[in-house]
């Protein structure tokens, strides 16, 4: 496997892993307690401890998988282009592989900002919107 493709996979698995950890550390307890689910919060954080460290850290948390998704964006649509055509990865008679490695790479980003996306919204803005409706 070429380093361009490598690398490009590399960057797109770790902006998805770091987004669902967003998604499964801070946004789903929101998200249960909300539908009156805190028993399966509370047994969830009872089998996964380190859960709850790292919902300590949520701000980090986002922070570092906004710069990864961000990273992953430029690396997708500006860097990878530039590179391929730079490096002759893409040859004329492989042109295939490259369109499926591309739509691959754009798929996976795009999974990953929807669910940095929910995770964000669930996180920081359903939290806002619930206190001014109580209040």
């Amino acid at each position: 496997m070429p380093t361009a493709v490598r690398d490009q996979r590399l960057l797109g698995y770790l902006g998805l892993f770091s987004s669902m950890g967003t998604l499964v550390c801070c946004a789903l307890p929101s998200l249960l307690v909300l539908f009156g689910l805190g028993g399966a919060v509370a047994s969830t954080m009872a089998s996964a401890p380190w859960l709850a460290a790292l919902s300590r850290h949520k701000a980090w948390l986002f922070a570092g998988s906004a710069l990864l998704i961000a990273g992953n964006v430029y690396y997708v649509y500006r860097l990878a282009p530039r590179l391929a055509v730079a490096r002759g990865a893409c040859p004329p008679g492989e042109a295939d592989a490259c369109a499926v490695t591309s739509r691959f790479s754009r798929a996976m980003l795009w999974v990953s900002v929807s669910v940095y996306a929910i995770g964000f919204t669930v996180a920081y803005v359903l939290p806002l919107v619930l206190e001014r409706i109580d209040g």
